[in-house]
């Protein structure tokens, strides 16, 4: 296997946030679904990225994130992984979580 890079960088809006739960190891976990609209750039054209993406928050994000109102918006750092073994569906897993205020700053958690 070649050695790679996984990281993931994303504002999103919550448009879905499950209760918190716990794996069976006692991990709190959060699932979310998220939902990004930007405009890049692709082969010198402007292009709309649009879509909808399920992440999971474990542990201490998980607590932080829990009472997220929908409709938040979040600066969201982490990486892609299969949603379970064997799956080809991808979940983003959150690692770090920024919830983004209009007109007055940032909170991390």
């Amino acid at each position: 296997m070649l050695p790679g890079v996984n990281r993931v960088l994303l504002t999103a809006a919550v448009v879905e946030l499950q209760p918190l739960r716990y794996t069976p190891a006692g991990v709190a976990a959060l699932e979310l679904l998220l939902e990004h609209e930007s405009e890049v750039q692709e082969a010198g054209q402007a292009r709309l990225a649009r879509f909808q993406a399920k992440a999971i928050a474990l542990g201490d994000i998980a607590h932080l994130l829990a009472d997220t109102p929908l409709g938040a918006q979040l600066k969201l750092e982490g990486f892609i992984a299969a949603a379970r073994k064997g799956s080809s569906r991808l979940v983003l897993h959150i690692q770090k979580a920024e919830r983004l205020f209009p007109g007055s700053g940032s909170a991390v958690v």
